[in-house]
């Protein structure tokens, strides 16, 4: 799938159908997280791939926002060093390579926000020098029950042209 249609077809997907993805899959979706470009070269990112069923049970508990993890074929918890400036933007476009790349593989994901970091960081054994990002899951989905509208706003309410307030005529 060409990079655009990626971008103008993403959507949440918040229910997955029990269907493993093989580790070639999962290997070339952590790729693409690596391959982020990050200011200064920093690359402030960890990320820890759990693919065990029972630890994605687990791992429901601890995402308030996302209990569907348990469901998913993989899922990668997202860590950032909190002693670069820019982690945040520079991990984010490490989760927003993975998404796509995901997206174009046929496998959905959903940012889930609202963690329980203390919880999962004892849990993984992750050290205390990492924060979390958040926990990113993926898995098949039923591409029928996906909308195939985006409801966004009009160009016109959000281009802006050289400055703010002069609109982009068609």
């Amino acid at each position: 799938m060409e990079v655009f249609e990626c971008v103008s077809t993403l959507s949440s997907i918040r229910v997955y159908e029990d269907r493993e993805a093989d580790m070639e899959t999962i290997q070339r979706v952590i790729e693409a997280g690596r391959l982020a470009p990050s200011a200064h070269n920093d690359q402030p990112w960890q990320f820890i791939i759990i693919n065990e069923r029972d630890r994605l049970q687990q791992m429901a508990k601890y995402c308030i926002s996302g209990s569907f993890i348990s469901k998913v074929s993989f899922a990668v918890v997202v860590l950032t060093d909190p002693r670069s400036k820019w982690r945040e933007i520079d991990t984010t476009r490490a989760v927003q390579n993975m998404v796509l790349t995901a997206w174009s593989m046929k496998l959905g994901s959903c940012w889930i926000g609202r963690l329980n970091e203390e919880e999962i960081k004892k849990y993984l054994n992750i050290p205390a020098k990492w924060d979390i990002l958040t926990v990113l899951p993926f898995g098949y989905f039923n591409e029928n029950i996906v909308s195939h509208t985006k409801l966004r706003k009009s160009p016109e309410e959000v281009f802006h042209l050289n400055q703010y307030g002069t609109k982009i005529n068609k």
